[in-house]
């Protein structure tokens, strides 16, 4: 892969605890960042505490409690181990094998697996767009200014490309900008207008890019196609939430309707 900034969340530098000689601040905010992703899903833990990089009573509590969850040694110490477990979503996004011999379908059931994974960012120190996914997908890089739709798009063709061995950017730069792809689209005849999908819906295919027009050459929103209905598309979006916003908190699968909405498509087939 080309973006491997997951790697680098798998790891922590050293044994973090209360009062550690060890400790780090960078390091205990990932602990802490697991935790309240842990909490996410298993409201009734009491695994969510602060975020601040300061492993104190609180973090430990968090962390024994994390332990018991999990039925593993109640110590309230995060080593290596300990945080294999916490950080396990995502290193099972990036590195499990995805079914698929064709870059659609590898691009649709990568798209699947990061989902699965429960793909949510965090608000910490007040600035939202930040965690270990949002790092992942915009390659360290995180705070309120980072929409991480176009980041997430990428890094999904990427990893479906790198398992064909394939480098996704003989098709497109890696920017973090929808303007950019979109604008590079109509340069070379990959971007087909809404108007143009809504009269030839058979010309989009699974794995092709959505980008959600503000004005014919503004683009607020992206995410990746997986599949075509008659008036309808099945996709799988970073950086949106339930409403459909362009900012919002997470991955997730939507239904968008392409004859309401402006959807300009950009293919990915010269990749195929």
């Amino acid at each position: 892969m080309i973006k491997t900034q997951f790697q680098k969340e798998l790891v922590i530098s050293a044994t973090q605890s209360v009062d550690g000689s060890t400790n780090t601040k960078k390091d205990t905010l990932k602990v802490q960042s697991w935790l309240n992703l842990f909490a996410m899903n298993n409201p009734s833990a009491g695994t969510a505490t602060g975020i601040d990089g300061n492993f104190g009573a609180a973090t430990e509590r968090a962390l024994i409690n994390y332990q018991k969850a999990n039925s593993i040694r109640q110590t309230g110490i995060c080593d290596q181990a300990v945080f294999d477990m916490l950080s396990k979503p995502i290193g099972d996004a990036f590195t499990k094998t995805v079914a698929g011999s064709d870059l659609r379908t590898l691009v649709v059931n990568v798209a699947d697996q990061h989902l699965s994974c429960a793909t949510i960012e965090l608000v910490i120190n007040g600035q939202s767009n930040c965690g270990p996914w949002v790092r992942a997908y915009m390659d360290g890089l995180e705070g309120t200014p980072q929409f991480w739709c176009m980041g997430f798009v990428q890094t999904i063709i990427d990893q479906a490309c790198s398992q064909l061995n394939k480098d996704f950017r003989t098709l497109m730069p890696v920017t973090y900008s929808c303007d950019t792809i979109g604008t590079m689209g109509l340069h070379k005849g990959l971007l087909s207008r809404f108007s143009v999908v809504r009269n030839n819906p058979q010309l989009v295919k699974p794995g092709d890019i959505f980008l959600l027009q503000k004005t014919p050459n503004d683009w607020m929103h992206t995410g990746l196609i997986t599949a075509i209905h008659q008036e309808t598309f099945d996709t799988i979006e970073g950086n949106t939430n339930t409403d459909g916003s362009s900012n919002g908190n997470g991955v997730y699968k939507r239904v968008r309707n392409f004859r309401q909405s402006k959807l300009d498509v950009f293919s990915i087939e010269p990749l195929v």
